[in-house]
């Protein structure tokens, strides 16, 4: 008689990895990086070199000399990635040593003291740019003006699209919303002539975190679910305020600026600090949306994306606990 041998899972061997996902959204937000380049020049490059070298002589510091980890993990691309995304997040012209300090919370706080990559519970490069929020308002929040190429710490600031906005919530005042660029200069960045601040590196330009988005759900590095359900429910709130004040931005003029497409797309989509189930990812991604018009309007900040990332992390354990796929072979609740 034949037997039926059962072998334990996995029953077949596929070609993902963390080496391929973390290099394949480094390769997504290459476009980003060499339009940061393009306007902000100098210091784009000091900022983002700075970064992602101290994140990746952190990580290998701390798990060879702290945690004494006999297989070290700097090769699989999660600390350049922490590195690029945390820079991403800052203006071009913040001092070497204030980005040293994010990449140490971001590094040795949020990932490395959880046991590293695996086992963090909230977005690394999130938490050190939180952290330099709170430790150094004055210069996280001076945004350089785009096209300054020759220029550092000595560069010329400006308001924000986003800070515009706050103003005329404040004030009530409809008519400040007329000095905001236009679409097509959000969407594609804004022109060297520009008086605005155009804020972080990856704020810069909508269009190239689009072109990162595409390639990812291509290579199937993520899926729809975060980033979509994050940019309509933007689009929903931000529409009915725009409908019941015209004070409010109209929702695509919230959704192209900040660093909300950039949140939406590669901070929140981490595989670590979201959700495992599609049901579950819809439900993360309304949320963060929700909370971010809450505290873009009605914050002390004119940003909310990071901050509503940072609280959805949170809630993650709770949802994967809340939506879990159904085992196999397992009855329905009576």
């Amino acid at each position: 008689m034949s037997r039926l041998i059962v072998s334990l899972s996995p029953h077949a061997h596929g070609t993902d990895s963390v080496e391929r996902n973390m290099y394949g959204v480094i390769i997504a937000l290459i476009p980003a990086l060499l339009v940061s380049f393009l306007y902000f020049g100098l210091g784009a490059v000091i900022v983002t070199t700075t970064s992602v070298t101290a994140c990746i002589f952190l990580e290998w510091a701390i798990s060879k000399y702290v945690l004494k980890q006999k297989r070290l993990t700097i090769c699989d691309g999660s600390a350049a990635l922490t590195g690029l995304l945390l820079a991403f997040n800052l203006p071009s012209n913040l001092p070497i040593w204030i980005i040293l300090i994010g990449a140490l919370f971001a590094i040795g706080v949020a990932k490395m003291s959880f046991g590293g990559l695996g086992n963090n519970i909230f977005n690394p490069a999130l938490v050190g740019r939180a952290a330099l929020l709170v430790a150094f308002p004055a210069q996280m929040t001076s945004w350089p003006q785009a096209g300054r190429l020759s220029r550092y710490l000595d560069a010329e600031t400006g308001a924000t699209p986003l800070s515009i906005m706050k103003e005329a919530i404040k004030s009530g005042d409809a008519s400040l919303l007329e000095k905001l660029p236009d679409s097509l200069h959000m969407m594609i960045g804004l022109p060297s002539s520009c008086t605005y601040g155009a804020g972080s590196l990856g704020e810069v330009c909508a269009l190239a975190l689009l072109i990162g988005l595409i390639f990812m759900l291509w290579k199937k590095i993520i899926t729809w679910h975060i980033p979509v359900s994050i940019i309509a429910t933007v689009f929903i709130f931000a529409g009915l305020l725009h409908l019941s004040d015209p004070a409010y931005a109209d929702p695509i003029s919230v959704i192209l600026s900040g660093g909300l497409l950039l949140g939406a797309i590669f901070m929140a989509t981490d595989y670590v600090t979201s959700p495992m189930t599609p049901k579950g990812q819809l439900y993360y991604g309304v949320a963060i949306g929700f909370l971010t018009i809450v505290i873009r309007n009605w914050g002390a900040y004119p940003e909310g994306m990071s901050f509503a990332i940072l609280i959805m992390n949170a809630f993650t354990p709770l949802i994967n606990n809340y939506i879990k796929p159904k085992r196999f072979g397992e009855e329905p609740a009576k």
